[in-house]
């Protein structure tokens, strides 16, 4: 997410230090320390400005919720929600989802949430995509086997492009739907969310079911001799 820089960042992020994990790497395997009597443990990848994040603390106080986001700016954001509800099992990293493995140990997440990621338009940036197969094999690496990770977005492309690497990876989907709010609001929405069913713009979701499996190998570009 991209947002304006903030002059007053860094006293707003100390204030909010409570809900701030400043070294995730050292809970990696472990994050259930935080909140010993959760039920499960939910990540959600890239939570912007957090209405989804805490909406779903909210709504679901026997979970304990880790949100990651890059953007300072928006997490503070994020945070300051969580606080003024008085959330006390949400938490939050600053940090990119490449380095998921890092800070999660293998199969420690029951669910994983990714909500209308940038879709990286262009071919050549596919790699950068969350739902391209090596993002996929790094959730399968720290979402327990069976559990899910459950996927947004209002780019049609980018969600059937999505939906072909879930195939490939031989990933179970369930309740996929290309127009989600079709016969009604279903569901926690984010505040982007909001703004794109609001214009009318359908929202397309599945879940995905986690498990082990072997990267398949990416589609070779023909050589010039090929072509010719």
């Amino acid at each position: 997410m991209r947002m304006r820089k903030m002059k007053n960042l860094v006293p707003r992020m100390q204030r909010c230090e409570a809900l701030h994990i400043q070294q995730p790497e050292a809970l990696q395997g472990n994050w259930r320390s935080l909140k010993p009597d959760c039920a499960a443990l939910w990540v959600e990848v890239g939570c912007g400005k957090g209405k989804f994040t805490a909406e779903t603390a909210q709504a679901n106080p026997d979970v304990l919720l880790i949100a990651v986001e890059r953007c300072r700016e928006a997490m503070v954001v994020a945070m300051e929600k969580a606080m003024e509800l008085g959330l006390t099992n949400v938490f939050y990293i600053d940090m990119d989802v490449e380095r998921i493995e890092e800070i999660f140990g293998a199969q420690e997440i029951d669910r994983l949430f990714i909500n209308f990621p940038d879709p990286w338009p262009r071919k050549k940036n596919a790699k950068r995509r969350l739902t391209h197969r090596g993002f996929l094999d790094k959730y399968c690496r720290v979402v327990k086997t069976g559990g899910e990770f459950h996927f947004k977005t209002d780019n049609a492309p980018l969600f059937e492009f999505s939906v072909e690497e879930f195939a490939a990876c031989g990933l179970q989907v369930n309740n996929l739907t290309r127009d989600l709010h079709k016969d009604g609001i279903v569901g926690i929405m984010t505040g982007y969310e909001e703004k794109f069913h609001a214009l009318g713009t359908p929202i397309n979701r599945c879940e995905v079911v986690c498990k082990p499996f072997v990267l398949p190998p990416e589609e070779k570009k023909p050589t010039q001799e090929e072509e010719t």
